[in-house]
């Protein structure tokens, strides 16, 4: 899974018919800035409305999924949504001039085509993931879906569909990790069952429908009458059922096409979360229904779980790991750069340090006289200290070795830090430390507030062969 946010390098349009509205579009994708996310524009309409891709506009799920913002809607999302999250693009602008993406061939092959002859550029932020935690579910026991996430390491998803068909049988499907979409998962077509295209084609439902763009499964004898009608209704000189129950149609791209094309449709719906995942997603019988409420869940819990972040626990009187003595063994720096006080908590993958900021700080005599505020760099290099001894930890022997901060980004200060605060610094790997490499993302607390954010990249060099194109430390 990449680290970085993407974009496209540059604009490019697929043109074709909307499978439900019957409406010819043109639908271009283009460049976007960083944390710009994905978002569809109806550039058709008055003000060219923007809706976001996020699921909080999904306004209905009935024949597919459709986003729906101030009276504007985009129909039929999911394919091209799978397409850019297949491909790990962050940030993408897609204006339409009619209501409905285009349905292509019934798969995301179209889209992913298209996006990856104009090719993929890759930014300068980091993407932000999340982490499952713990199990969510989801269940729906009138229609059977059982759906539920469980951690992980990477982005994954296993899907069963069992329809009662002897054609379909019990399908299963797998994708391990979001590299093998383009590969495996994308050219799957949508289908559906005879009897629901007859129901649809007597409502008018599906006037963009074409024999060429879904895959119609006929488990039922069908009279020369029954075909002759659909070959009519089709434009097609003479419609027949295959053997292995297809309607007219080519043969199937894999034995599991169906059950390929409901783990597409998991990644497209899931994409409305707003922030790609690292879980394990086990789906049975899935829809279009269930996957929106699914990733309400999800995003709901994510908020839930942002909002009630709180602070590392801490009193004076609680054990302390590393001591100022400990910490001056492990980081070379001194008066009147040692920025940290003591560690509290330290694992594999996080630490917890104090800073207690007293009056007597050599940098309030100038910032500001009368109004004594932390500086924000000082701040960070704390914040930077604490996230050394955290790579420091990851070596057998630490006073070998040098920290050096790589990069610091997506900085931000939301409160001034005075005199007489207790500044806590938690900070975590975002990856696992390799070659040396550690990515951490780190928070600074004031009581329980939340004074400054940010990311960092430090090198762990060896002090007897110190190599670094980087001055930074």
């Amino acid at each position: 899974m990449s680290e970085k946010q993407n974009t496209i390098k540059t604009a490019v349009t697929v043109s074709g018919i909307g499978l439900h509205t019957g409406t010819d579009v043109n639908m271009t994708f283009k460049p976007a800035p960083e944390n710009h996310g994905i978002k569809f524009q109806r550039i058709d309409l008055p003000d060219k409305p923007i809706i976001e891709a996020d699921v909080d506009y999904v306004v209905d799920v009935s024949r597919g999924t459709t986003l729906g913002k101030g009276g504007a809607r985009v129909v039929t999302i999911e394919h091209s949504l799978a397409a850019i999250t297949g491909l790990e693009i962050d940030n993408v602008l897609i204006e339409l001039d009619g209501p409905e993406v285009p349905i292509m061939d019934g798969s995301s092959k179209p889209f992913l085509d298209a996006l990856l002859d104009i090719g993929i550029q890759e930014q300068t932020l980091h993407r932000e993931y999340y982490d499952l935690k713990e199990n969510i579910s989801y269940f729906d026991n009138e229609k059977k879906v059982e759906m539920v996430a469980i951690p992980d390491d990477m982005y994954k998803i296993t899907v069963m569909v069992d329809y009662n068909s002897p054609v379909l049988g019990t399908q299963h499907a797998r994708m391990n990790n979001i590299g093998e979409f383009a590969r495996e998962i994308g050219a799957c077509r949508t289908f559906c069952f005879l009897h629901e295209l007859e129901a649809l084609l007597a409502n008018n439902l599906i006037k963009g429908g074409d024999l060429n763009n879904a895959i119609v499964i006929v488990d039922r004898v069908v009279s020369e009458g029954e075909l002759d009608h659909l070959a009519e209704l089709f434009h097609k000189p003479k419609v027949e059922v295959k053997k292995e129950g297809i309607l007219n149609n080519l043969q199937l791209r894999y034995q599991n096409e169906p059950a390929r094309h409901k783990l597409l449709d998991i990644v497209g719906d899931l994409a409305l979360i707003g922030v790609p995942l690292r879980a394990h997603v086990l789906a049975a019988r899935p829809g279009h229904a269930s996957n929106v409420e699914f990733a309400k869940k999800i995003k709901k819990m994510i908020k839930e779980e942002r909002r009630n972040q709180k602070a590392p626990a801490y009193n004076s009187n609680q054990r302390t790991i590393f001591d100022i003595n400990q910490i001056a063994k492990l980081l070379p720096h001194r008066y009147p750069m040692l920025m940290i006080d003591k560690i509290i908590e330290i694992s594999d993958h996080h630490v917890v340090g104090v800073k207690n900021v007293t009056m007597n700080e050599w940098f309030f005599q100038g910032h500001f006289p009368g109004n004594p505020v932390m500086p924000g760099v000082m701040q960070i290099e704390a914040m930077a200290q604490t996230g050394g001894i955290l790579a420091l930890n990851s070596v057998t022997n630490p006073q070998d070795y040098w920290t050096y901060f790589l990069k610091i980004e997506n900085v931000r200060f939301k409160q001034k830090v005075v005199p007489g605060d207790t500044l806590i610094f938690k900070l975590e790997l975002v990856t696992p430390i390799r070659r040396g490499i550690c990515h951490m993302r780190g928070a600074a607390y004031v009581g329980d507030k939340i004074v400054t954010e940010a990311e960092m990249m430090a090198q762990i060099v060896k002090k007897d062969i110190e190599q670094l194109t980087t001055v930074n430390a």
